[in-house]
């Protein structure tokens, strides 16, 4: 008996639509997955190129990200810094890929699951690098903003 009522309990809040205030997930449209995409693709290429302006626009002022080979967390003028600093000592993107990403969109709120992977140049030696993202984007007047990311990655190695 108890078995049964807790099977039946189970099934009514599976079939419960959601609690009131609480955001449904919906899967985004072709267009809006190709928007987000546009603009993470942007985030990195602005970073990797040390484009101060860009990422000015695209990072917005509340930003926190987390990336796997530091102890710190950062901010936006830390994010900017290492762009400038990327570039200084010689940095150059070879290739940048995602070869794969999920999407999940609250309102005007997005999280992209991603596969990354990159090389680049730095002092002169070759770099491969890969891993996961976690990015959350927040659409603000109308614009897509990069509020933060989590990257976890695989070792970096030499070329």
């Amino acid at each position: 008996m108890l078995r049964a009522m807790l099977l039946v309990a189970l099934g009514m809040a599976l079939l419960a639509p959601p609690a009131a205030g609480q955001a449904e997930v919906r899967p985004p449209s072709p267009r809006l997955q190709a928007e987000l995409l546009r603009v993470r693709e942007a985030v990195w290429l602005a970073w990797f190129k040390g484009d101060r302006q860009a990422l000015g626009e695209l990072l917005p002022v509340d930003l926190i990200a987390i990336n796997g080979d530091s102890e710190s967390w950062e901010h936006r003028g830390d994010a900017l810094q290492s762009a400038e600093t990327f570039i200084a000592e010689g940095g150059k993107l070879l290739k940048l890929e995602f070869p794969t990403t999920e999407f999940q969109v609250y309102g005007d709120v997005a999280v992209l699951y991603s596969r990354y992977a990159v090389e680049f140049e730095l002092s002169g030696k070759s770099y491969t690098q890969s891993g996961r993202a976690t990015e959350i984007f927040r659409r603000v007047k109308g614009r897509w903003v990069n509020a933060g990311w989590h990257l976890d990655r695989g070792q970096a190695g030499e070329g």
